[in-house]
C-alpha cells in the first residue's frame, strides 16, 4: 500500500451552521475535506489546513466557506462523519496474517555442525550463499555464555578450556533453567516490553506502592515455567480467570505505562490510558502498531479505527480512575453499563459511532463468541488460530540469545515491519512452540542446544588455514551476521554487568522480592530529585541486591543503568539501543562503585593468598572466569611487584574494564 503523494487543486465542503469571524473571513473551526486521501471524510479543524500543504490560495477560499461546527450538542451529527470500509482480500495476504504453516525442516549437504532442525535452517541458507556453521566455541566460552544469557551471573570458576561443550553442556543448561535467578534476569525483558516502573512518571513522578508486586509476579511466572499462553491471560484477565488472588496482580501489565493522577480532566486522563493499554497489548502481545490507529485508520496495516476502539472496548469496564489516585491494576468490580465509541480523530471531546467489543478483522478466525469480555479477548490472544501471538514470542526469545530476531522489529510485524529473515524457521518454531505447551525453558533449551547458538564469535589464531578461509568468506558474505554465519558478540546490559560486578566481589545479595531498594546515588544527582525521591536504603547489604530489586523511577535511571542503554519506561521498548560511549568508560573506571568492587574483590583475593603469580591467576579466574595467558601471567605479577598496596586493587580495576568482561563471546 502506497501513499497518494498528489495534492488536489480544490477540496469539497458541507455546509453546516455555524461559524466564527477573523477579520473579514467567515473562519471555519471545522472543516471536511473529502479530495485528500489521508483525511479523506474527516472534519479537519481549520487551524491544521495550512500544514497539510493545501494551497494559500485554497486556503483563502475555504476561509470564506460556511462548515460544520463541532459543539458538544451535535454528537448525533458528528457520529455519522466516521465510515468503516470493509477489509479487502489484498489487504489480509500480508504473511504475518496468515495462519502458521506446517513446515519440514530443509535437507542440508554439511551436517557436521548440525544438532537440530533450528540448525537445518539456518545451514540451507548460509550453504545458498557458499557459507557454513562454524565449530563450537570453547567450553568455558559456552558456559559463560549460557550462564549470563539464561540467569545474568556468571558460571562458576572452571579449568575447561576444550573446544567445544562438553557432554553434559545440556545438564548445565536445565539446571540455570532451574535457579531462580532465571526468573530475575528473564522478567526483566518482559518488563522492558511492559514499560514497568514504581512511579507514575510526569512532573512529580509519584511513588506506586504496589507495583513491585507485579514485577514479582513475572519472576515466579517464569521460574515454574508458566505456559506463554497462560502468561498472557492472566495480565489481561487474571482478576476473572483465577481464584488466587495473586493473579490479580498480573493485570498491572495493562496499566503499568506512565500516568498523570492529579490531572484535573479525569475523563482525559481514562481516555490517555485506555488508549495506552490498547496500543500496548497490540504491540506487545500481536506485534502490530495498534496505536496508530486511534486517531485514524492505519496508513498501511489493515487496521480500522473502529478495529482500535472495538478493541479498547474490552477493557473500559475495567478502567476505574480517582484523581490523586495511581491505577494499579484492572478493576473487575465496575458495574454500570458503557457504551463504547469511537473518538473522533482519537479526541475524548469528539465520540463518534458506538460500537461492541470485538477482536481485531483483520486476524479474527470469525468463530469469536457473541460477548467478548476480557476472558474472551485473553482466549482469542492465546488461541493456536492466532496468526501473531506464537510468532511475537518466539521471534522475542530468538532475539534476546541472538541479538536481533528473524523479524528484525519485534513489535511490528506489520506491513511496514522487515520481512523475517527465516520465514521457515519462524513458522517452524512456531508450531513447535505451540506443541511444546508454550513452554519457554523448553524453547531456551532447543535454541542453547543447536549448533548455530554454539558457534564460535571469534577466530581462534591456531585455527587451520581452511577455517582462516571459512572465516574470511563468511564475514565477506555475511558482514550483517543475518545469515548468522557465526555467533554475534555484543555488550552485555547495565544489569547483568552491576550484578556480575556484585557477584565476582562477593557483594551479592540474593536475596529475592519484595518492595524495591534505594541503592546509592551520587550527590549531584540527588540533588535534582524532589524531597523524599530517592531516600537511601540504610541496609547496606540491601544495596547490594540484584539489579531487577533496584528501585524503578521513571523519570530517573540508576546510573549504571543508564550509561549502559537502558530504556526509558514511558513506552514499550522491544530492542535495546546498544552504545559504545565514553561515559561507559568513565563509569567503570572512575566511579565509586567501581572502586568499591575493585577494593572488596582485592581483599577477598589477598585473603587467598599473598603471592603475586597466583593473585593474579586468582583475579583472572574471578573476573574474566578463566586463566590468565603466559603473557598476561608475567606482566600482571610485575606490576603488582612494582605497585603499593593498592596495587592488586588497580589490577582489579583494570580487568573488569575489560571489553572481555562486559561482552558476550
Amino acid at each position: 500500500m502506497q501513499r497518494n503523494s498528489q495534492h488536489p487543486a480544490a477540496a469539497r465542503h458541507r455546509t453546516w451552521p455555524g461559524r466564527l469571524r477573523f477579520g473579514g473571513h467567515a473562519v471555519p473551526r471545522f472543516i471536511r475535506v473529502e479530495a485528500i486521501p489521508e483525511v479523506q471524510g474527516q472534519l479537519i479543524p481549520s487551524m491544521l489546513i495550512p500544514s497539510m500543504l493545501i494551497p494559500s490560495m485554497l486556503i483563502m477560499a475555504m476561509l470564506s466557506m460556511t462548515v460544520a461546527t463541532a459543539r458538544c450538542d451535535e454528537i448525533a451529527v458528528l457520529a455519522g462523519e466516521y465510515h468503516e470500509h470493509p477489509l479487502s482480500e489484498d489487504q489480509l495476504q500480508h504473511w504475518s496474517m496468515q495462519p502458521v504453516r506446517t513446515v519440514t525442516p530443509p535437507d542440508v549437504r554439511d551436517r557436521q555442525f548440525v544438532r537440530t532442525p533450528v540448525d537445518q535452517f539456518i545451514q540451507s541458507r548460509l550453504e545458498e550463499r557458499g557459507l557454513g556453521l562454524q565449530p563450537p566455541a570453547t567450553r568455558s566460552v559456552l558456559r559463560r555464555r549460557a550462564a549470563l544469557m539464561l540467569t545474568g551471573l556468571l558460571p562458576g570458576v572452571s579449568d575447561h578450556e576444550a573446544a567445544g561443550p562438553p557432554a553434559e553442556f545440556s545438564d548445565e543448561v536445565q539446571q540455570l533453567l532451574q535457579q531462580p535467578a532465571y526468573g530475575e534476569r528473564w522478567a526483566q525483558h518482559w518488563l522492558d516490553l511492559a514499560r514497568f516502573a514504581e512511579t507514575d512518571g510526569y512532573e512529580h513522578d509519584k511513588q506506586r506502592g504496589e507495583a513491585w508486586q507485579y514485577r514479582d509476579w513475572v519472576i515466579r511466572a517464569l521460574n515454574r515455567d508458566l505456559g506463554y499462553d497462560q502468561f498472557i491471560r492472566m495480565q489481561i484477565a487474571g482478576d476473572l480467570l483465577s481464584d488466587n488472588p495473586e493473579d490479580a496482580v498480573a493485570t498491572h501489565f495493562c496499566v503499568a505505562g506512565p500516568d498523570m493522577p492529579d490531572i484535573n480532566l479525569q475523563e482525559e486522563r481514562r481516555h490517555t490510558l485506555l488508549n495506552e493499554m490498547t496500543a500496548t497489548v497490540g504491540e506487545v502481545l500481536l506485534g502490530l502498531q495498534l496505536g496508530c490507529a486511534q486517531c485514524h485508520d492505519h496508513k498501511y496495516d489493515p487496521i480500522s479505527q473502529a478495529d482500535f476502539y472495538r478493541l479498547r472496548a474490552v477493557f473500559e469496564p475495567a478502567v476505574t480512575v480517582r484523581k490523586n489516585v495511581s491505577v494499579t491494576r484492572l478493576d473487575s468490580k465496575q458495574s454500570g453499563e458503557l457504551i463504547s465509541r469511537v473518538m473522533l480523530r482519537g479526541d475524548f471531546r469528539r465520540p463518534g459511532p458506538a460500537v461492541q467489543p470485538a477482536p481485531l478483522r483483520c486476524i479474527s478466525s470469525g468463530e469469536d463468541p457473541p460477548l467478548f469480555d476480557r476472558p474472551a479477548l485473553a482466549r482469542w490472544l492465546s488461541s493456536p488460530r492466532n496468526p501473531l501471538t506464537a510468532r511475537v514470542i518466539v521471534n522475542r526469545i530468538w532475539q534476546q540469545h541472538f541479538g536481533r530476531g528473524l523479524c528484525e522489529e519485534p513489535s511490528d510485524l506489520g506491513v511496514m515491519g522487515f520481512e523475517p529473515s527465516h520465514p521457515d524457521l519462524l513458522d517452524w518454531l512456531s508450531g513447535w512452540f505451540m506443541e511444546n505447551d508454550w513452554s519457554l525453558k523448553r524453547l531456551h533449551v532447543l535454541l542453547l542446544d543447536s549448533g548455530v547458538w554454539q558457534q564460535r564469535s571469534l577466530l581462534p589464531e591456531s585455527a587451520s588455514t581452511a577455517a582462516k578461509i571459512a572465516w574470511e568468506s563468511a564475514l565477506q558474505r555475511d558482514r550483517d551476521l543475518s545469515l548468522l554465519s557465526r555467533f554475534p558478540r555484543r555488550r552485555l546490559d547495565g544489569e547483568v554487568i552491576r550484578d556480575a560486578l556484585l557477584q565476582v566481589s562477593g557483594l551479592l545479595n540474593q536475596e529475592r522480592g519484595g518492595p524495591g531498594v534505594f541503592a546509592p546515588l551520587p550527590p549531584e544527582i540527588r540533588a535534582t530529585l524532589l524531597k523524599n525521591q530517592w531516600n537511601e536504603t540504610t541496609d547496606p547489604a540491601e544495596q547490594n541486591r540484584r539489579s531487577i530489586y533496584v528501585f524503578a523511577r521513571r523519570n530517573l535511571r540508576y546510573p549504571i543503568f543508564e550509561a549502559f542503554d537502558r530504556p526509558s519506561a514511558n513506552l514499550s521498548c522491544s530492542r535495546r539501543s546498544v552504545s559504545v560511549t565514553a561515559p561507559q568508560s568513565l563509569y567503570l573506571l572512575n566511579s565509586a562503585f567501581s572502586g568499591r568492587i575493585a577494593k572488596e574483590l582485592a581483599i577477598l583475593i589477598q585473603a587467598e593468598s599473598t603471592l603475586p603469580l597466583e593473585q593474579v591467576d586468582a583475579a583472572f579466574q574471578r573476573i574474566l572466569r578463566r586463566r590468565p595467558e603466559a603473557t598476561e601471567q608475567a606482566d600482571a605479577a610485575e606490576f603488582l611487584l612494582q605497585s603499593d598496596e593498592n596495587g592488586l586493587a588497580s589490577l582489579c580495576l583494570v580487568l573488569i574494564n575489560t571489553s572481555e568482561f562486559i561482552y558476550l563471546d
